[in-house]
């Protein structure tokens, strides 16, 4: 019993700090950097910015082993969608645009309401183990070490996750455990994809 009261305790404090930090992070706004911050989080911008990752699969790895890289990043995709969703409804944590104290406490809320829990960040996820994922594809094409495209994938995966907080959708610490749990997924997933390559 002490040992479970000692977790609860544990887990309280650090969800209040996770509120407090997302307070004093989501408070750095202004009109500008709430357009920025609304851009970066908006999905459905990103789908031209993939179809061109997946036509440089084509062009720098052949077909083979494109059709591969390109079927290890979908599948993680939705592994990790899929993965988000159980968590989501098992941890039924509420975002903080549906938590009526962040709510009173001044939260800068830029999107419309989504699903009621928010606990690990899908968009997070999905595109920090994108990134790890594609990039892992892009190794198997040996005439480039592709560093510029790393750190181009790495920082918008970043900026995406963080975006996250500023609009209003996640904690921080919803963020950082997408992060964490898509890198990790991306990984397999880029590790599997490799293996059959070299089989080719």
């Amino acid at each position: 019993m002490e040992g479970a009261a000692e977790v609860a305790g544990l887990l309280g404090r650090l969800d209040a700090l996770d509120r407090d930090v997302t307070l004093a992070l989501n408070a750095w706004h202004n009109p500008v950097t709430d357009s920025v911050w609304q851009f970066f989080s908006h999905v459905q911008i990103w789908y031209a910015m993939y179809l061109i990752i997946i036509v440089f699969f084509f062009i720098r790895l052949g077909w083979k082993k494109a059709l591969i890289v390109t079927a290890s990043c979908i599948l993680f995709v939705v592994a990790c969608d899929q993965f988000a969703n159980l968590v989501k409804h098992t941890v039924c944590r509420l975002r903080p645009m549906e938590d009526a104290d962040m709510i009173a406490r001044g939260l800068n809320v830029l999107e419309g309401h989504g699903g009621l829990y928010g606990f690990f960040s899908a968009h997070a996820a999905n595109c920090l183990g994108f990134a790890v994922c594609s990039t892992m594809g892009f190794c198997n094409d040996h005439r480039s070490s592709y560093r510029g495209y790393s750190l181009f994938i790495y920082i918008w995966a970043v900026l995406v996750g963080v975006s996250r907080v500023f609009v209003g959708k996640h904690y921080l610490g919803d963020v950082l455990v997408g992060f964490a749990v898509g890198a990790l997924m991306g990984w397999f997933f880029g590790w599997l994809g490799q293996m059959l390559c070299r089989k080719i």
